[in-house]
């Protein structure tokens, strides 16, 4: 039987949990290792990846400065998701803010320790990544279109770092990069409509509150028309191998998520399209292995002919 000051603590752990939204965590870890292995190095074997010990303190990095972002835009949001997400916002305020900015700052300085041993552009980047994330949570997120477009770059650019560590710059990269940046995009424009009401309260200038739900229905249709350009560029330019089944499949889900674009009306029908959009990205996280799949057979992959 535990002891209330045992069940006082778990609460604790568990609220901090959802405050860095620890189960995102292992997705963006394992998207930064196959992104690595079958698009950034394609050359490279899969195990000299794997045991490349200044990669793996990037991709720490990267994780717990994501996480610390994730602890600084819940300090400015408290009072928001208290009407976004009231559920939520009660297991988050378990923890004092005190405690989260402590937290923020200590992890902040743990990403800016394990830099210095990788090099000096690499504490630069990540030093500069940091008060991106910082500022972007403490003024352009309620900036019109600058928050949406600010938000959707941060999320792609701890997989530009490792980009930066190879220095591969195939023009594939950046038709999936394209790719994933538009969804992130959309997925933004659908979490401002889907909390309309406390933006509205807490005066963010989203496109929703700004010009109304049918003008932010309108750019999402025109964002989802465009993710057909970097789609027909990694089917029919580039090889993929058999990732372009994702490509296919995801095609026809964004269909879907433009029909039901339209005929939502509520914050829950909103949500279930916000949902649509991660299982997207998530699964084209898993997908990657798709590109070739012998590497888990093999542990070797061919040159890449990008």
């Amino acid at each position: 039987m535990l002891s209330r000051k045992s069940k006082v603590t778990l609460k604790k752990i568990a609220s901090f949990f959802s405050v860095i939204r620890g189960y995102n965590i292992w997705v963006i870890v394992l998207a930064q290792y196959l992104s690595a292995i079958f698009i950034l190095a394609p050359e490279k074997r899969a195990l000299a990846i794997i045991l490349d010990w200044r990669l793996f303190l990037i991709v720490i990095a990267a994780t717990l400065t994501i996480a610390s972002g994730y602890i600084i835009n819940n300090f400015y949001d408290a009072k928001k998701d208290l009407i976004n997400r009231p559920k939520k916002a009660m297991i988050d305020r378990l923890v004092s803010q005190e405690t989260k900015l402590k937290v923020y700052f200590t992890i902040n300085f743990i990403v800016a320790l394990l830099m210095f041993f990788i090099s000096w552009r690499a504490l630069l980047f990540f030093s500069t990544y940091i008060f991106l994330i910082w500022f972007y949570s403490h003024k352009l997120k309620k900036m019109f279109l600058i928050g949406n477009i600010t938000a959707a770059l941060l999320a792609v650019l701890p997989f530009f770092g490792i980009l930066m560590y190879y220095k591969n710059f195939y023009p594939v990269i950046f038709a999936h990069a394209s790719f994933l940046l538009l969804l992130i995009i959309i997925r933004e424009m659908i979490k401002d409509l889907e909390n309309m009401e406390g933006d509205l309260i807490a005066d963010y200038k989203t496109i929703p509150v700004v010009f109304g739900e049918k003008t932010a229905k309108s750019i999402i249709s025109l964002l989802t028309a465009f993710t057909l350009l970097p789609v027909y560029l990694l089917i029919e330019i580039y090889d993929v191998g058999y990732m372009d089944i994702y490509f296919y499949l995801s095609l026809m889900a964004l269909l879907s998520f433009s029909v039901l674009l339209w005929r939502a009306t509520s914050k829950t029908a909103y949500l279930k399209l916000h949902f649509l959009l991660k299982f997207i990205i998530v699964a084209g996280v898993f997908s990657i292995v798709l590109i070739e799949p012998s590497v888990l057979i093999h542990g070797k992959k061919l040159i890449s002919t990008y």
